[in-house]
């Protein structure tokens, strides 16, 4: 399961970001293109931590860059600006996955 939603997650980011690139404009285009970039390198590292083993790791990269990602994209298609304020706790979450990792490599 883990995997699946890792590379769904890169799949969606690839996604945001081509329209993100050539279909929106503004600051739709910039949370588009920012999602993208946090999301998809966040689905490369979960896929790696789930090599190295670290398994909560993985779910916390995958988690977050659906946090921080999706209320950027949400955003972008017009949802409320007051979700810029749940976009944080997605980065906490990638910010804890890297610690995570970094906890991993550690203990060996």
């Amino acid at each position: 399961m883990l995997q699946l939603l890792a590379a769904l997650s890169g799949a969606v980011a690839v996604a945001a970001g081509a329209y993100g690139a050539h279909g929106a404009q503004g600051k739709a285009a910039e949370w588009l293109s920012t999602g993208a970039q946090y999301q998809l390198v966040h689905a490369v590292a979960a896929l790696v931590a789930m090599g190295m083993g670290a398994r909560g790791a993985a779910w916390a990269f995958v988690a977050g860059g659906a946090v921080f990602a999706g209320t950027l994209y949400l955003m972008a298609a017009g949802a409320p600006k007051w979700l810029g304020a749940v976009t944080p706790i997605g980065g906490l979450l990638l910010i804890g996955g890297w610690a995570w990792l970094a906890w991993s490599g550690v203990r060996g």
